[in-house]
């Protein structure tokens, strides 16, 4: 494959708190604003503390789950003083770092985020064919020592695109755990540092002209969620993901694997046709959601070789 050459990435931002209670973002974005006026970094990153009031009361969100607000209705929708907070919020921020699908977007937005599942670092994206993101994702697989890395796609059209990754011209979640919501651990925290540091030294690198060999990327390619069995008439779930399979991310699931423990006791078991890859496994925060954990198709993505338009 010919190297593509792209346009250089001169407006990066770096977003935390989207969730309030994900502490690792909170304290990444705290310490990056404390030192923000050194002018040490050569790219120019805008770094946001995406919800300030979920921040300062350590919950997910105030009224409404601000990273599924940035369809292209819910930025388009008005707005009154009765408006959720996060509806109001997420027109705020498609104003500094969108407008969403336009020139002006910034041109990379990383927005960080905790998991209570055992996944290691994600970078989760609505492209299969970002060119950009999948080389950011092979960098951090190839320089990590602390966590695990893989690329994860929604695949879903821009326009109903929900979360605030997608504002940017490119764009991924960089979700990272084990981590309890409420809680920092220190070794989650590095990790973070470690991942939005190496997508800074790839940017810098790219910008300056460097030539990045094509290759290969796997893609977790979401299919489905799987809901908790619940009681047909309370809604109540009435079992909880198996020990089997709890903390096997990305650990092929097989029909026939065990998937819930019934409080009575009932083992019950994968009933799907294909072995698929599950992750956000019992994900602390998707139990009103109705999500005990997702299901992936895993393919290898082939991309090419990437160089800055600005060096010919």
């Amino acid at each position: 494959m010919e190297a593509v050459a792209l346009p250089e990435l001169s407006r990066v931002a770096v977003c935390g708190g989207t969730h309030g209670n994900e502490l690792s973002g909170v304290y990444l974005v705290r310490e990056r604003l404390k030192r923000r006026e050194d002018g040490t970094e050569p790219v120019s990153v805008v770094t946001v503390m995406s919800n300030p009031r979920a921040t300062q009361l350590c919950v997910r969100y105030i009224e409404t789950d601000l990273n599924r607000c940035f369809t292209r209705a819910a930025l388009s929708a008005p707005i009154s003083e009765t408006s959720p907070y996060e509806m109001i919020r997420s027109q705020e921020l498609n104003a500094l770092l969108g407008p969403k699908g336009s020139a002006q977007a910034v041109d990379l937005l990383c927005d960080l985020h905790n998991t209570t599942a055992n996944m290691g670092l994600c970078l989760i994206s609505y492209s299969d064919r970002d060119w950009i993101c999948l080389h950011i994702c092979k960098h951090l697989q190839r320089e990590m020592a602390s966590a695990p890395v893989r690329y994860v796609h929604f695949d879903i059209p821009l326009n109903e695109a929900y979360s605030l990754d997608s504002v940017g011209k490119h764009g991924f979640a960089m979700e990272i755990g084990p981590q309890p919501h409420g809680v920092v651990r220190s070794a989650i925290f590095s990790a973070m540092q470690e991942g939005v540091q190496l997508m800074l030294d790839w940017i810098c690198q790219f910008n300056s002209g460097t030539l990045f060999e094509g290759g290969s990327v796997d893609v977790y390619t979401m299919v489905k969620n799987v809901d908790y069995p619940r009681d047909p008439e309370t809604h109540t779930i009435t079992a909880a993901v198996h020990p089997h399979l709890q903390d096997r991310d990305f650990c092929l699931l097989h029909p026939g694997d065990p998937m819930f423990l019934s409080f009575s006791g009932e083992t019950l078991r994968y009933k799907g046709k294909e072995a698929l890859y599950p992750f956000f496994i019992n994900e602390g925060a998707y139990y009103e959601k109705g999500v005990a954990l997702s299901l992936a198709r895993k393919r290898r993505v082939e991309i090419p070789s990437v160089r800055s338009e600005t060096l010919r």
